[in-house]
């Protein structure tokens, strides 16, 4: 085999190179050895920037951390995309930052966050989008029921089609707790944000999502610590325009305990839905019951007046200037919303 020649360039030029070229020559001092230089990593170079960050909240996971992280990273490794993953321990009380702190050096693209303390899945996704360095971040969940697999299909959605801002895996099946409670809540909470939204939501609070990175950072200080991140996230893109599509996916039944408590998530959802679209649009809440209780002010004392002239109940003076001033916020909140220039 021969040995590559070096040559000194002339002072002050360059010899220009093809960008296709997978190596170069560097001239060294006289008698020293010519250094090969190689050329543009692979896609799963450990080295490459990340076009698709993943972002993995764990907590307690210390039974199938491992078979998830080996999951996502073999099917990113056969896509070709270039990726980071971002498994962020959340104060776990068992083994799952040793588990992962060991399984570190095995996986080139695996990063591990640890918090001293328990700070929430929103808030761990919130955090690992901020540190994320991809042009597409997907979010998932370590507990073995999202189709995690299917990532690249998501992301390729996203890649393919600049108009798209997030594709969301809408599950097709309910395996959690409390079944026969879940199923009507999530429905009407589903319903409730689609008539806000003016937009058909098949799946609001799926935790299997991707986006673009540079779309979401105007919306994740608006993201609360728990389960409904998830939904906020779905709600300011709809709300502000961003075309969001919907790929169906299985849902399995989830590995370990569950953290979600029906009665108290419940509420926080239908609490962040009312939240969100008065962020974005105050009008379409809190208008409709102003101009109820302006109607039913007028009938009433329309009424009043047929049954005893000149004299109006207190009840309907109640009646219609509680109507005024919910009208008169939801037109200041209105105007707030559109001098804010949130985005």
């Amino acid at each position: 085999m021969s040995t590559p020649t070096t040559r000194e360039p002339a002072t002050g030029q360059q010899t220009p190179q093809s960008p296709d070229e997978a190596t170069k020559t560097i001239g060294g001092r006289a008698g020293a050895q010519a250094v090969t230089e190689p050329g543009p990593e692979p896609a799963g170079a450990p080295g490459a920037a990340p076009r698709v960050s993943i972002v993995l909240p764990c907590y307690n996971e210390q039974d199938h951390v491992l078979r998830e992280v080996e999951r996502i990273c073999a099917a990113m490794d056969a896509s070709g995309y270039a990726y980071e993953l971002i498994a962020i321990d959340d104060a776990s009380t068992d083994s799952t930052l040793t588990r992962l702190r060991e399984a570190e050096p095995g996986y080139p693209q695996l990063r591990v966050v640890h918090f001293k303390r328990n700070g929430g899945t929103g808030t761990a996704r919130r955090i690992g989008t901020q540190q994320s360095r991809g042009e597409f971040v997907v979010w998932t969940d370590a507990d073995m029921t999202y189709p995690n697999e299917r990532i690249p299909e998501l992301v390729a959605l996203l890649d393919e089609d600049p108009s798209a801002d997030q594709v969301v895996g809408a599950r097709t099946s309910e395996a959690g707790r409390h079944k026969l409670l879940r199923v009507p809540a999530k429905w009407f909470i589903r319903k409730l944000a689609e008539t806000l939204v003016n937009a058909e939501i098949p799946d609001l609070n799926s935790g299997l999502r991707a986006f673009r990175r540079q779309v979401a950072l105007p919306y994740l200080r608006l993201l609360p610590s728990g389960f409904s991140c998830v939904t906020t996230i779905t709600l300011a893109f709809l709300s502000d325009e961003h075309d969001v599509r919907y790929l169906p996916v299985d849902y399995a039944k989830r590995s370990g305990k569950s953290k979600f408590n029906f009665v108290s998530d419940a509420y926080r959802y239908i609490l962040q839905v009312l939240r969100m679209v008065i962020y974005f649009n105050p009008l379409k809440v809190l208008m409709p019951p102003a101009l109820f209780l302006l109607v039913l002010g007028i009938g009433k004392g329309v009424y009043d007046q047929i049954a005893h002239p000149l004299y109006f109940a207190i009840n309907t003076v109640l009646i219609f200037v509680t109507g005024l001033i919910i009208a008169t916020l939801a037109l200041l909140a209105d105007l707030i919303v559109r001098s804010r220039g949130h985005t």
